[in-house]
């Protein structure tokens, strides 16, 4: 029976290994363009740099140190120079599969930093697998810049999973519209019309502004913004004003604001103030033919006839007044039940003259 060579039994020694097979193994070195492992073989694992990651502008000495232990796959049991290639990238984009499929399979929110900004969307990286977020799935709203998201940590879940045809897709959107629904049933279920409660304004339009109530946005019509008369309501708000507003009614999902407080009602205490015989004080709003209306207070006009104008013969208000315009005139009748006053300027001149 022939002795062993040394050779011989140092090989019987050994392990094998396959390609294909995972093996782990500690660091040696660590070089600029390669790891070295020691894996129990009769020869040394090299993973290079670009089998360790897909970023060239990784430093390996940071990532890896000698001591560390590493799994691999062994892509080739010799390279021709008695060298055993590993790859780390490809068995952790392996683990990262699973782990994405186990996530699609479960639906899981799954959260990673965004490591690139296309056009078209958005990257994130899972345990070494790229998945991409279209741009219609990164928000319920349109925008149409998405740098700000680059670097950003974001949750998502994973909705087509294919990794054959390389298409793993992520939604955010799905998420921000669940909790969005999550906020507006508790708010439904929390305000009640006549309530009173505090909101942010989101969007100002020509006829109203919309404020958002944390959880859903209520209307504020331009009608119910003041007792008096808002004309522009963009020049009464701006988008991230706190706002205090009434709820007015609730239809559905829709949400009627107010900023008409009853107790601030100026018609409260108008029999009192505008009483017939009074002296009052107020300012042009609008004209017409027949006469002027004068606001004698927010949400208060009255009107001051042509006739009472002057006990001179005025053809039209215009002749004699103009819009904004400050005067004082004497209450000849209040009619509170259908919110009716009207004014005599000719009554102040007739009391001066009898003076």
């Amino acid at each position: 029976m022939s002795e062993l060579s040394f050779e011989q039994m140092l090989e019987n020694s050994v392990k094998t290994i396959r390609n294909g097979e995972i093996v782990q193994g500690t660091v040696i070195d660590v070089k600029d363009e390669e790891i070295i492992l020691n894996i129990g073989y009769k020869a040394d694992g090299i993973i290079t740099k670009s089998e360790y990651t897909n970023d060239s502008g990784v430093v390996l000495a940071d990532c890896v140190h000698a001591g560390d232990t590493m799994e691999a796959k062994v892509l080739k049991v010799n390279d021709g120079e008695g060298q055993v290639i590993l790859t780390y990238k490809r068995l952790a984009a392996e683990k990262g599969n699973k782990r994405l499929e186990e996530a699609f399979e479960s639906h899981e929110v799954l959260k990673a930093p965004v490591t690139q900004v296309l056009e078209g969307g958005l990257c994130v990286v899972v345990e070494e697998t790229r998945v991409f977020i279209p741009a219609s799935l990164v928000s319920d709203v349109y925008e149409r810049d998405l740098t700000k998201y680059a670097g950003q940590e974001i949750e998502f879940v994973i909705t087509e999973f294919n990794p054959r045809r390389r298409r793993i897709i992520g939604n955010r959107k799905q998420l921000l519209i669940a909790a969005k629904a999550e906020k507006q049933k508790a708010l439904m279920e929390r305000i009640h019309p006549g309530d009173v409660t505090e909101g942010v304004v989101k969007n100002v339009t020509d006829f109203g502004a919309f404020i958002d109530l944390g959880g859903a946005d209520g209307l504020l019509h331009i009608s119910e913004m003041s007792w008096g008369r808002v004309e522009n309501p963009k020049k009464v708000f701006t988008v991230g004003q706190k706002v205090r507003v009434l709820i007015k009614d609730i239809n559905g999902d829709k949400i009627a604001l107010s900023l008409k407080f009853p107790e601030e009602n100026p018609w409260l205490t108008a029999a009192e103030d505008y009483a017939a015989g009074n002296i009052v004080s107020g300012k042009v709003a609008r004209m017409t033919d027949f006469g002027a209306f004068v606001e004698l207070a927010p949400g208060v006009d009255a009107l001051l006839h042509v006739s009472q104008i002057s006990r001179e013969h005025v053809a039209k208000p215009s002749d004699v007044l103009s819009i904004g315009q400050q005067i004082q005139a004497k209450v000849v009748d209040f009619n509170g039940e259908d919110r009716k006053i009207s004014l005599s300027m000719k009554a102040l001149e007739q009391v001066s003259e009898e003076a």
